[in-house]
């Protein structure tokens, strides 16, 4: 089975569409060595989503306040901090990750994040923001590296 990148967000969304269009460039760059898809689903519904697969790599918009705008991390699971949801609907990756482990699914062995610090992941209708449309080719680079397809590329890693 290819491995499987997951841009996730929302285009409608100024700066929350990094994932979607990093998905869709992507698609274009890989297309028959990785498998991959634009999501704007969460929560519980992503145990179908990733059940199954060995190797994903997920792209996504961050909100944290503790780096510039535009400033692309190469994260895990594990750097990610547990939430208390008031509904399933709301877990973030942690809480599905071992709900996975709870009911015996089948989850990625391997998961790497690619997110982007992003200013304005609401604006409905609003573009991407410059400091996060310029990342955008980080973002790229950051999903090859994590693919070990980087070397592939004249392109220097930060």
């Amino acid at each position: 089975m290819l491995p499987l990148v997951v841009g996730f967000g929302n285009d409608l969304l100024a700066d929350d569409a990094i994932g979607i269009i990093a998905a869709r460039q992507l698609r274009l760059e890989l297309a028959g060595r990785v498998d991959v898809i634009e999501c704007g689903i969460s929560g519980l519904s992503l145990l179908d989503l990733l059940g199954g697969r060995e190797r994903v790599v997920i792209v996504d918009a961050v909100k944290t306040g503790q780096h510039e705008p535009g400033t692309v991390l190469s994260l895990t699971p594990g750097d990610l901090r547990h939430s208390r949801c008031p509904s399933p609907h709301y877990a973030g990756l942690p809480e599905v990750i071992r709900m996975a482990g709870m009911l015996g699914i089948d989850f990625p062995r391997q998961i790497d994040i690619v997110a982007v610090e992003v200013v304005d992941p609401y604006t409905v209708g609003g573009k991407m923001t410059p400091p996060v449309a310029s990342a955008l080719e980080k973002v790229i680079f950051g999903v090859r590296k994590a693919l070990g397809l980087s070397n592939e590329y004249n392109e220097e890693v930060e």
